[in-house]
This record gives C-alpha cells, structure tokens and sequence, in this order.
C-alpha cells in the first residue's frame, strides 16, 4: 500500500468524494476487509456494500488483497491502493488554477495556486515515474518558525528571497545539453492549529491529505511555517518562488 497517492481523474475523484466510499476507503486503509466484513461497520447490505467496492476497484481506488473461504462462499478480500488520497487539480482541469496568471508574492491565492500546481505536476510526474518503473528525483524540506514581530517577518523574507535567488544564480546553467529543468517553490504561512485542521476533517468526512512524497525535518515550534520543495519540471529554466503569507492574515 502507498503511503499517499494522486487521483488525476474526474471521475475517480468523484468516486472518493461520495461519503460512503470515503468511510469505505478509510476501513479499508487500516487493513484488508470483504463486504460482509465491511456492511456491518457502515451500515449497508452487503450487497450495497459490494456495489460499492466494485466501483471504486474499477477506479483503481482499492484492489483484491487475496480470498477466503467462509461456508460455501468465497470472499473477495479487498484493501485500499493507498492511505491517504489527493485529488490534482488535473481533475477539473477546466478550472484549475494557473499561478502564471498572476504573480502576487503577498497574495494568499496565490500560494494556493502554486500549491494546486505543486499537487498536479508531482502528481503527474510520480504516475510517470511508477509507469517506467524508475525512481523520481525529489527533495522537500519542512518546518517551522516562531517570529517575534512583523519586523523580524519581513527581514527572514529577505533574507530567504536573497538566499534562494543567490543559489539559483549559482548553479543555473542554461546551455547544458543534459541538464534537466526542476522547479524551486517556497513558501511561508501561518500554521494552522490542530484543532481547525481537525475540524475540517470532521466536516468534510474525507480520508485526502495534501501533500506530495515529503521529505523533509520534524515541525519544532509552534508558529509560521516555512517549507521549501525542489522537483523536476518539464518547464525550461528554474524559478525562484517567494510567497510569504498574507499580512492581513499574519501575526
């Protein structure tokens, strides 16, 4: 089982979002269970149940894990593809969000749209990667920061924007002939406290976590949170990305 996994599909998004395959998908991410098994915990028939499995086994959402005998019936004994599950952008690719459209450092939307993007392009590319059986390249590092004042804020900012745009410059070189583009983003936002994200969760009743294969260092202290992400990037030419957190949200 994967740790998490992107859905690309409109339809299989559609699919995780319907309440009763969500909570299906959740038993199914603690272990592998057969509808009779799994009727008696959401409260369906079992043969609601199997409709329901079938359906998001044709969306590759879960998969056979093996079969048992009980009786004179054979249990098909399913488990999820993954633990968690995020929906790319990819699936409403009419509206996705294009941060090209506008750039905005100070602008909240902004970082979502780098965001939804970072979801959709990693997305893409470990679907690629697990299709040729190869390994992606990729690095991310997360963690947080306390800031005495809106002063101190905006001297971190500076200083990581020159930091940043002075290793960009450093190692950079567009005329190699092997060199293979990848994308830098980095942002910074205030922490969302536990007990919100938790909320959130109850209210939409959904197993998906954000969040492309991290990388990356242990959250220390309580406070804006700042992480940056490298992947590869079929865009030519890397680009530095600084998106501070909206000052009417901040401090």
């Amino acid at each position: 089982m994967l740790e998490v996994t992107v859905i690309e599909d409109a339809e299989a998004a559609a699919v995780s979002l319907d309440p009763i395959r969500s909570r299906l998908l959740a038993e199914l991410a603690a272990g592998p269970a057969s509808a009779a098994m799994l009727a008696g915990k959401v409260g369906l028939p079992r043969q609601k149940v199997n409709y329901h499995l079938k359906t998001l086994e044709r969306h590759g959402l879960v998969e056979l894990a093996g079969e048992r005998r009980k009786g004179n019936v054979t249990e098909r004994m399913m488990r999820a593809t993954a633990a968690s599950y995020v929906i790319s952008p990819q699936a409403l690719a009419a509206v996705q969000p294009d941060p090209d459209r506008f750039r905005d450092q100070l602008s909240a939307r902004w970082l979502l749209a780098l965001g939804a993007r970072l979801v959709r392009d990693v997305g893409l590319l470990v679907t690629g990667a697990t299709k040729a059986r190869k390994r992606l390249a990729t690095y991310a590092l997360d963690g947080e920061v306390t800031f005495a004042s809106a002063a101190d804020r905006a001297a971190f900012i500076e200083e990581l924007t020159a930091g940043v745009s002075a290793l960009i410059r450093k190692y950079h070189d567009g005329d190699a002939e092997a060199g293979r583009p990848h994308r830098i983003v980095v942002a910074v936002h205030p922490t969302v406290k536990p007990e919100a994200a938790a909320g959130a969760e109850a209210v939409t009743r959904t197993e998906a976590v954000a969040g492309p294969e991290p990388v990356g260092q242990p959250r220390t202290a309580a406070g804006p949170e700042a992480a940056a992400v490298i992947q590869n990037d079929a865009v030519a030419g890397p680009e530095a990305v600084q998106a501070p957190a909206d000052p009417e949200t901040t401090h």
